[in-house]
């Protein structure tokens, strides 16, 4: 086994990689536990990291050829990997490509330019329907970001559904975002440039963030707008098209990148206020550049969560390479401005009813990148930002959350109480799925268990892109003042064995999807969408998608019913329509703007 050079500031050890030194896992996890106590790691400038053997870099220098041979191994074994094990990341260095570049589950392909011109394919990268009849409801976890694309014949396609980003790409020339008009369920894309037509079409939803294009077209149910330059003409509800002109604060996701000189580095980009259109209209991203010998590059067959505490403990940034890490305690990140990057959805299990990982109540924390997969024994959250009874500001720093994805169940028995908790004021979550899952291994009412979805204690947060599936009480509640939520996408379980499993109050059968607690004053949603499939029990009611009103008295009123979810062939829709209170009002496939303050109005006007 290879063991990486490490440098250190007082004295250097070298672990040679020759072909007669061999070391077990454990073996490695140890000396590594070792080492890492004494004193921090040091790369030296310019030397390729250590990113292990689930992460491919490719030169141009390199012939197209060999570059394609090893793009098809990888997508012969992820095209149809729904639930397996295996975690790519494909990295290609500044330069020109020819090549076409398929992306299969688990899957993330990068170019490593301070500007996605940097590095530049002609060819195609392309996600496609994982079923017949083009059918990409089940086309999950994939990501795309910092390329620029010139597709052969035209088009670069994007049939894709829920936990797939698209960030920082530049397609010289159309994106679809099906595949020939079959059903898509999708989906985000933020900070990226396509020269002509986006094209929507049978896409059931889908969130733009600060984009730009020459035009769109396409609307079904849910099309949110938001500081992207040239949204298309037209307003809710007819098209169903919410557009906001400035986003009102974000960062965006920091990302590799690798200068002249061949030095690896993370860029964080600044935090924007009212900001629209893309960050690197002028070459680059502004930000700050943290170099690679500021990170601790963990390896899911090497490290576990003391060797990756150790190194926060020290000041380190954290990569997780691709890979699943069991985990037998948290991560804790208590630095503020620690940065924390999932490399090909790196995914984080916890094996002993713990957390997977824990912030501080601190500035400037940012998580990206990672599936939190629930393990077998009962966890009361997976990830939990801020500690209970967070009282800091951090308006001006935020904690920021960037394509964080939750999974319940579905590679196997899963059970958590809570998914994502946010205490922690000012949080800033860009791009979630919360899936319980619906189907795979391990599903069933007792199986799979998961109470929420998303709670929410802090005050200010606010999230664009939010998904949340199937859990087993109310998927999102919202505790918090002054909470923001930009786009929601929900549907609530199928498999409730009976009444007496799925009431939430006396006499009040079923839970809400969406729900403000009722100690809050003020709230703001755009544009919710909750969808409602038939229940696979027909005898159970469900108060379904529903923004319930409270004490306060005000609460967005369903204006528009829509067909629901067909990932399942299905498309009746919930009856009910009260909440664990009994005033809630229903919401099922509605799309509206729900805000109030204060003493809120009986009805609230769609955006």
């Amino acid at each position: 086994m290879k063991l990486r050079l490490a440098l250190f500031s007082s004295c250097t050890l070298l672990f040679s990689s020759l072909s007669s030194l061999s070391l077990n896992a454990q073996q490695e996890r140890e000396a590594r536990l070792r080492v890492t106590t004494s004193l921090p790691a040091l790369a030296a400038n310019g030397a390729k990291p250590e990113f292990g053997p689930n992460v491919l870099i490719f030169d141009p220098a390199m012939p197209s050829q060999a570059i394609q041979k090893q793009i098809d191994a990888v997508y012969s074994t992820q095209e149809h990997n729904e639930f397996g094990q295996q975690r790519n990341a494909l990295l290609f260095l500044p330069g020109n490509y020819s090549v076409d570049v398929p992306v299969g589950f688990y899957t993330e392909v990068m170019g490593l330019g301070a500007s996605p011109d940097a590095t530049r394919i002609v060819g195609n990268v392309h996600a496609d329907a994982n079923h017949e009849h083009n059918n990409a409801t089940t086309t999950f976890w994939r990501a795309v970001e910092g390329l620029s694309i010139k597709p052969a014949g035209g088009t670069m396609q994007w049939a894709v559904s829920q936990a797939v980003s698209l960030r920082r790409m530049h397609v010289r020339g159309d994106l679809v975002l099906h595949q020939n008009h079959g059903w898509a369920s999708g989906g985000w894309m933020s900070d990226s440039l396509v020269d002509g037509n986006v094209d929507s079409g049978s896409q059931q939803q889908w969130i733009s963030r600060n984009c730009d294009w020459q035009s769109w077209t396409g609307a079904n149910w849910n099309m949110v707008f938001v500081g992207v330059v040239h949204p298309p003409e037209g307003a809710w509800p007819a098209p169903p098209y919410t557009k906001v002109a400035h986003t009102p604060v974000v960062r965006e996701k920091p990302f590799l990148q690798v200068n002249a000189a061949g030095e690896f580095s993370v860029r964080v980009p600044q935090l924007h206020s009212d900001s629209f259109g893309i960050t690197w209209r002028g070459g680059e991203t502004a930000g700050q550049t943290i170099p690679i010998a500021r990170f601790y590059i963990a390896r899911p067959d090497v490290d576990t969560a003391e060797t990756i505490n150790v190194q926060l403990a020290q000041s380190k940034n954290l990569i997780l390479t691709p890979g699943v890490y069991e985990l037998t305690a948290p991560i804790r990140v208590t630095r503020p401005h620690t940065v924390v990057l999932g490399l090909g959805f790196a995914t984080l299990r916890p094996m002993k009813g713990t957390a997977a990982m824990t912030t501080a109540d601190a500035d400037g924390i940012e998580i990206a990148g990672l599936l939190f997969d629930a393990g077998p024994s009962e966890s009361p959250v997976l990830l939990e930002v801020g500690p209970e009874e967070s009282r800091a500001r951090h308006a001006k720093d935020p904690i920021t959350l960037h394509d964080v994805f939750f999974r319940v169940g579905g590679a196997g028995v899963g059970r958590a109480k809570v998914n994502l908790r946010i205490n922690s004021n000012d949080t800033l979550v860009d791009h979630t799925w919360i899936w319980r899952a619906d189907h795979g291994a391990g599903v069933g009412w007792e199986l799979n268990t998961s109470e929420n979805g998303l709670v929410v204690n802090g005050n200010q947060v606010t999230i664009y892109g939010l998904f949340v599936e199937h859990h087993q009480q109310f998927q999102v509640l919202w505790n918090g003042n002054g909470g923001r939520t930009y786009f929601y996408q929900s549907e609530i379980p199928y498999d409730p064995p009976n009444q007496a499993s799925y009431t939430s109050a006396p006499g009040v059968n079923g839970w809400a999807s969406y729900k403000v607690a009722g100690g809050v004053t003020t709230h703001e949603a755009l544009h919710l969408s909750g969808c409602q499939a038939d229940p696979r029990n027909r005898d159970v009611e469900k108060s379904g998608g529903t923004v319930p009103r409270h004490d306060h008295r005000g609460a967005g009123r369903s204006r528009r019913d829509q067909p629901c979810d067909r990932r399942h062939g299905r498309g009746h829709r919930d009856t009910s329509s009260r909440d664990a209170e009994g005033d809630g009002l229903p919401l099922r496939c509605a799309l509206a703007r729900h805000s109030w303050s204060g003493q809120r109005p009986e009805t609230v006007k769609p955006h």
